[in-house]
Order: structure tokens, then sequence, then C-alpha cells
């Protein structure tokens, strides 16, 4: 009986010590030697191309659209989705006309396992463009590419991707950071056409590599058995030709197999050099050239090109004359649009295809549904965000057009789902970073990427701003008045909603006046701005004045585009003694958002330069906000009804720090910036008139946590992708 249960345990331990040798470790013994490497997809004659069953080759071009693993509640890195949500999204991705998606990194095993049932037996099924990343901590805190936790982590994810996509691998979970984690058992690779190994790389890291090994042997020449690299090639290229060359040796000799593959690139590290006043304003230090990464006779497969370009940013070419384009190699029938306007994005790339020997796929097209707006593209209108769904479905399908007449073999719409967990540059600063995902923030454009909204509630929202008050009861009013006008308010975890009554109130003729005080830590009784009288200290004034003319304004001492930006926007330090306005000040300024921060360049092009520029974010858009309308605009905020208006006010338009725990920013002149204190209850009243004092209401405020309720919305934007696209 002993030696029985010897010999199970050591039975036992063999069969766990090989499973962790061989899904883990990826330890293998090649028992197919000699078997020839098999291609799906192949380059061909500047295409990428599908194998068919007889042998022959037929172009392909790649609709695709960006995945991740985003959703309300938690951040990407926790790989929460399930894997009926992704088959769902799946079927919905291809019913829009995509034949590809492309994720970044691994995703949980829910996605593979989700992608094989969608796939399997299917005639026509979706493909994959696999990604590989080197973790975020790696990528900000280590800049040195040589380093082996930088290479040998990056080398690690491109190998495991292989192995996942095979179906041969488990993870731990946080077993490795920036990948998901499961059993890999499914083997999706006959759906997958290849690899974009990397990521939009830090241009200091490629600097610092190139700087640092620039003069060292070994650093800029590389030989191997699938790559080698060009005479021109820099150390940063040299690193990925090693880890490329690596990785189709892997898959090679292990699965004996063979994809299209490409490294990821984007127009802050494209390889063209810029009139230094250009390169100074944008700070451009870095050149990454793929065609520097070379191929010998045992690569099948073949390499692109992929990049990640957007037309709002950066947009080098709008410093240039259209008569200066030609020495660019970029003809002259791309540079206008239909309406006479220069199209540089389009001309860019041109400019891409005439450089590059092998296809080019752009990596990233992505426009904005958000209210905030942080980048703007000058010629076209092409913005990150301030663009209802509508125009977010024309814009992807403008730049998709672009794409293709230039000379792309392909398309990735950037992204699927919109995520909350994002963060703008021109809101960051007003946010708690740690909190962002239990809050949709409508005022930081990389939240709303997507063509799959997270609306609010588990199948409606609280409200809609659409001129129907059905969803309004007396349990919402906040304050009351002997003439019967009353203001009422709820929430949920992306707008304030007001609704006030009065009655015979018209939009077109009449006034209102809301203010609001949510800090007890200053205010003013008074607003200067509209002789107005409140009988407890406001921070802000909603002043309802036509379907043109209805703005958020704030007390000067509580401004936040002050605090933070008020060197660049109005050429003075607040922070100075004789700058700090009064804690009771009675002026009210228009609320507004820095679109571009102050740049200066010298030298070229007439020394090149931007100053700061804001836009008044806190102006209303009039509309019907409910999108089962058909006259639904998606940046509605406000809209009246008879003897009533209501709107929507995002949190932090309302200078909330964190809503989920219902902070908002403290007193800045006495932290010397953005510090949270939490609230119990704001207070909130109404008037038409410029005489008396308004008196103001409490309403109780409770934060949610982290309990987000949610349901899901295809936009506006995804069906005008479908037309395009079917």
């Amino acid at each position: 009986m002993k030696r029985f249960l010897l010999f199970v345990l050591a039975l036992v331990i063999f069969v766990l010590g090989a499973d962790a040798l061989y899904y883990r470790a990826g330890w293998y013994i090649d028992f197919s030697t000699g078997k020839e490497v098999s291609i799906a997809f192949a380059v061909k004659d500047g295409q990428i191309c599908r194998r068919l069953e007889d042998g022959s080759y037929e172009p392909f071009e790649i609709k695709a659209v960006n995945l991740t693993s985003a959703k309300p509640g938690g951040w990407a890195s926790d790989f929460a989705v399930d894997e009926e949500t992704y088959f769902r999204w799946l079927t919905q991705i291809q019913e829009m006309g995509a034949n590809t998606v492309r994720v970044y990194t691994v995703l949980s095993e829910h996605f593979y396992n989700a992608f094989y049932k969608f796939n399997e037996g299917k005639e026509n099924p979706l493909y994959l463009i696999q990604g590989a990343t080197v973790d975020d901590y790696i990528l900000n805190s280590r800049y040195d590419a040589y380093d082996d936790e930088f290479y040998e982590t990056f080398y690690d994810h491109v190998k495991t991707a292989i192995e996942v996509i095979h179906g041969d691998k488990k993870i731990y979970s946080n077993a490795m950071k920036n990948v998901g984690s499961g059993e890999y058992l499914k083997d999706v690779s006959p759906w997958v056409i290849g690899y974009i190994w990397g990521v939009d790389w830090d241009d200091v890291t490629i600097a610092y590599a190139n700087d640092k090994y620039k003069d060292k042997a070994g650093y800029n020449a590389y030989t191997g058995k699938y790559l080698y690299t060009g005479e021109n090639a820099t150390p940063f290229e040299t690193m990925l030709t090693q880890v490329g060359d690596r990785a189709l040796a892997y898959e090679s000799k292990r699965y004996k197999e063979q994809r299209v593959f490409s490294f990821s690139n984007c127009a802050e590290t494209d390889p063209f050099e810029y009139p230094r006043a250009v390169e100074s304003m944008f700070q451009k230090c870095a050149f990454l050239d793929v065609e520097n990464i070379r191929s010998t006779e045992k690569v099948l497969a073949g390499q692109f090109v992929s990049y990640n370009v957007q037309p709002y940013y950066p947009d080098y070419l709008r410093y240039f004359e259209d008569d200066d384009w030609e020495d660019l190699g970029i003809g002259d029938k791309s540079l206008y649009t239909k309406d006479g306007k220069t199209n540089t994005y389009k001309a860019y790339l041109q400019r891409l295809n005439n450089h590059h020997t092998m296809p080019v796929v752009i990596s990233g097209i992505g426009f904005s549904s958000s209210r905030g707006v942080s980048r703007t593209e000058e010629n076209t209108g092409r913005t990150l965000g301030g663009m209802t769904e509508k125009e977010q479905g024309e814009s992807i399908v403008s730049c998709y057009e672009d794409a293709m007449s230039s000379g792309c073999v392909g398309t990735c719409i950037s992204v699927w789902q919109d995520e909350w967990y994002k963060t703008s540059w021109n809101t960051i600063h007003g946010i708690d970073a740690e909190r962002t995902p239990y809050w949709a923030d409508a005022q930081t454009s990389e939240q709303s990427l997507g063509l799959l909204a997270f609306e609010m509630g588990k199948t409606k929202n609280v409200c809609y701003v659409d001129g129907s008050i059905e969803e309004w009861s007396k349990k919402d009013v906040v304050q009351s008045y002997a003439d019967g006008t009353s203001v009422s308010l709820k929430y949920d975890a992306k707008y304030l909603y007001f609704m006030v009554k009065k009655q015979g109130f018209d939009i077109d003729k009449d006034t209102l006046y809301i203010p609001i005080d949510t800090t007890q830590n200053s205010g003013s009784n008074y607003c200067d701005n509209y002789g107005l009288k409140f009988d407890r200290a406001a921070d802000f004034v909603i002043a309802v004045n036509g379907k043109t003319g209805t703005r958020v304004l704030v007390q000067e001492y509580y401004e936040l585009l002050r605090a933070k930006y008020s060197s660049q926007v109005y050429g003075f330090n607040t922070y100075l003694t004789g700058n700090i306005p009064d804690k009771d000040s009675p002026v009210f300024k228009s609320i507004q958002m820095l679109l571009r921060a102050g740049a200066t360049a010298s030298g070229g092009i007439g020394g090149i330069g931007q100053s700061a520029t804001v836009y008044e974010t806190g102006l209303l858009t009039y509309g019907n906000g409910n999108p089962n309308s058909e006259e639904y605009n998606s940046l509605s905020d406000f809209m009246a009804g008879e003897d009533f208006v209501e709107m929507r006010i995002p949190w932090q338009m309302l200078n909330f720090y964190d809503p989920s725990n219902m902070k908002i920013y403290d007193d800045y002149y006495t932290h010397y910036g953005v510090v949270d204190m939490a609230i119990k209850k704001m207070y909130v009243g109404v008037s038409s008139s410029e005489t008396g004092r308004i008196e103001l209401g409490a309403v109780a405020l409770e934060g949610w946590d982290n309990k987000v309720s949610y349901h899901e919305r295809l936009k506006e934007s995804y069906f005008i992708v479908q037309e395009a696209w079917k």
C-alpha cells in the first residue's frame, strides 16, 4: 500500500511538473522535424493576401476593430470581460462589416474561448491580429531597451502570445503584467492573420537607446536566421530585429507555421525629418524606420507596416506650404478635401506609403463622442471629442477612405467599446486618476472613443434630456417657491440632472438662473454678472438664456483653469499674493477648457509657435438627448418643454474630483492646487428675476463607490461604419 501511495504521489508530481513545463514554461519536444512551414496569409506584390485552398492568393483588405478588456467598474488590466460578452461583441463587430479584430495584448482566456466558439465551423470567420506589449511599469520607468527587464519582458510577451493562439499556454493570475490569465487550450491559430509587436513606443525610450549604444559594436547590426538589419539601422531597430527573429524562429520551429508580422509605430516616432522649428515645437526626438528590419528567404509570410495615425495630432504637415509637399513625395491630388480644404491627414498617409516598400496598415483610427475636446485638426474639423455620434462615424469613414485611397491595405478602428478608466491630458489634473473606472467623465475625450457606449442604469437611464419629464417626481424636488416654480435634481454615474418647472416658461423668451453651492470653503452671495443675490455662498450659476446662450459659470476663486493654467492662459501666476482672487468675489467666469498648451519654437518656417488655446466648455448645447428619439443629439445638454426645462451637467464641470465618493475640489489657494474634499450635500435654487435673494435648498449626496450600474448601446457611429463597410 505504501509503495502504491508513493507511486501515485510520484505520478501526480510528474503530471503537474510536465504540465508546468509545457503550458507555463513553454518546454516542448519537436516531433515534426522536417515538416514544412505553412502559411495562411502572406505579403504578395505589396498586398496582404489570403491563401486559398488551391494554393493561390487573393488580396485581403483588413477591416478591423481594436478590442480591449475594458468595462465600467474596473480597469482594462482586470481582464474582467466574460466569455458571453465577448461572443456578443464579436457578433456585433462582424455584423458591422469588420472582418478582423485586433487585440493589443493577450486577453483573458474568455476572449479566446469566445473567439474559437464564434469561428468554429464558420465559412465566413472573423480573423485576429494579435498584439504583444511591454507592461506599463517597464515602459514608464526603464528607458534602456537593452536592459534585461525590458528586452526579455518584451520577448516573453511575444512568445506568450504565440503560445496562446495555438492553445498551448496556462497563465496564473497576475503572473504577467498587462496580460490576461487562464487556461488557453483552444487553438485559434487558423483565424490569426498575424501580429503587431510592441506599442506606440515612448520617444524617449527610442532616443535613449539610440544615443547610448550608437557607437557600440553589436548594437547597430544584427543578422539572424529570419531577420537582419539594414546598414542604417539604429540600436532600437536592432533590438526589434532580434526580438522578431527569435519570435519567427520559435513559431516556425515549434508550430511549423508563420504569420505576417509588424512592429508597432506611430506618427510621433515616424522615420521622417522635419524642419527644426516643427521638431522643436512637437518635441520630436525619435525616429523608427522598419525598412531597416529586413527578411531572409526563411520568412515565408512577410512583413507589413503598422502606424497609429490620427488626423488631430501631431499634424506636422499643417506647417508646410502646399507647393512644398512635392519635395516630400506627395502628389497634388491628395491635398484637398471635397470642399477645397487642405487634407494633411491624407497627404501624410500618402507620404507613409511612398516611403515604405511594405504594405501599410493604419492600426488606429479613432474619434470620441465625448463632450469635452482635447485635440483639433484645423482644416477638416476632425477633433478628438466634441463630436456627435453621427459626426464620430462620419469622421471614421472619411479617414478610412483617406487611408485606402492613399495606398494603405487595411485599417483598424480604435476602439470597440468606451473605456472609462482612461484620462486625457487636459482633464487628468482635475480627477482622481485612481478612481476613473467608477464613473463616466463626459469631459474626458479618451473615454468615449468606442462604437459601443455604456449607458447608466441596468436597462435605462435615470433621466433623458428629451422634452419629457415623466421620470421626474415630487421626491426629486430640491427647492420650491411661492409662485409654483421649483427646481429638482437627480444624478447617476455620468451626469447631474436638473429640472426647473415654471408656469408659462418659454425657452426663447425667458431667462432662468440656477445657483449651486458645492463647497462651503468659498463662494459668493452675490453674482455681479447678472445682479443676483443668494441666501448662501454659491460656487456656480447656470444661466438659462435661450437655445444658444445657456451656460454654466464658476465663481472666479473656484475656477479650475485659473488655478492650473493661469500662467499659460492669463499670463500671470495666480498663486502670487497680488493675483489671488477674493474668496467671496462676486465675479463669475465662463467655464473654459484648455484645448492646446502653449509651445514655442525658434528657427525654420518663420519661427513657428502656438499660444495656449481654450474654448468655452460651459456653453450648453440644446437638443434631444434620448437615443430612442429620431432627433437624438448625443451632445445635447438641455431641452425645454411646456412650462419646464431639463438639463444634464457633467460632474467634472462642477469641480467634482471623484463623484463615486462625492469628492470635490478643496480651496486651491490653501493647498496650491487641486486637493480633494468629501461633501455630503449640495445646495440648489432657481429664479427668473434679478430682484430678491434666491433661496437654495439642500440635497443629500450619496456616492456609489465601486458599484456601477450600466447597460450597452450601439452608437450612431456603429451604423454609419456598417453602411460604409457592408
